[in-house]
This record gives C-alpha cells, structure tokens and sequence, in this order.
C-alpha cells in the first residue's frame, strides 16, 4: 500500500469519497461543524494508517468504517450532555413523544442505531449502506427490518 501513502494518490482516493462522507456524517450528527470536525479527523487517521489497507479497491468502505466510529463515539458525546429547556413549552406531547423515541432508539445496540440513522436520516439505501459499512445489502435490509421491529416494541 506503499502507493497510497503518497499525498497526491490518497488525495484522488478522497476526492472521490469526500462529499459523501461529509453527507453522512452529516445526516448522523445533525451538526455541520461537527460532521466537518469529523470527517477531518477521519481523514488524518486513514492517512496515518493507510498502510494498514492492503486493497486499494476497498478504499471507500474502510475509509467509511473508521467514519461510522468517529460518528458513534460523537453520538455518544451527545448522549452524555444536557441542556437547559426553553422558557416556553409549546407542544409538551410532541416534547414527550421525542423523548421516548429518542429513549428507546438508545436502546439499541450501537451498530443498529448507525443502520438506522444511515437509512433513515442518512436516506441511504441497503445498497449503498452495504457498501459503505462492506456488508451484504440483504443483510443491511434485514438488519434495518429487525432494528424497526425493536424500536416499535420498545415504544409499545
């Protein structure tokens, strides 16, 4: 992979990933800045580890692979902050419904949520998500079916 480590080849290899990396990081975050911080520190660690790939055709799932684990250890950061309510509470059902949506999609197990967010925030179809994560798309729809599943049972 000696080839790869060059600026100038590891930089065509992003070129050709870089704005949908950007996208899903984006749709997974819901934060421009942070899916920018992101992406960027995806970026330095495939750079310093490109040496570790040992097919350049499979390039854009491991470049991506390492993006989903920036993203969830991002979510997680999330998951732990708090924040003040606004002074006016409009809507307390719409509040309350969120919240045990939000409650019960952290019940899933991490790998089911990014399946999830990819799918249904991301708009990602099983195809492309199975590229991106290097899964079979038959897995990536079944996997999606059974997370539904779960999240409907978790909120009944």
């Amino acid at each position: 992979m000696e080839e790869l480590k060059k600026p100038e080849v590891f930089a065509m290899y992003y070129q050709n990933v870089y704005k949908d990396m950007y996208r899903f990081a984006l749709y997974t975050l819901k934060n421009a800045h942070d899916a920018e911080d992101v992406v960027g520190e995806t970026v330095l660690d495939a750079y310093a580890s490109v040496e570790k790939l040992r097919d350049p055709g499979a390039f854009r799932g491991w470049i991506f692979a390492i993006l989903s684990n920036k993203c969830r250890k991002k979510l997680s950061e999330y998951c732990r902050k708090t924040s003040e309510l606004p002074e006016n509470l409009s809507d307390i059902t719409d509040m309350e419904e969120g919240v045990l949506v939000r409650e019960a999609f952290k019940r899933l197990k991490a790998d089911d949520r990014l399946l999830l967010s990819m799918h249904i925030f991301g708009g990602y179809k099983s195809y492309e998500i199975g590229q991106i994560l290097g899964m079979n798309d038959n897995t990536v729809r079944s996997r999606v079916s059974r997370s539904l599943k779960k999240l409907r049972s978790f909120l009944e």
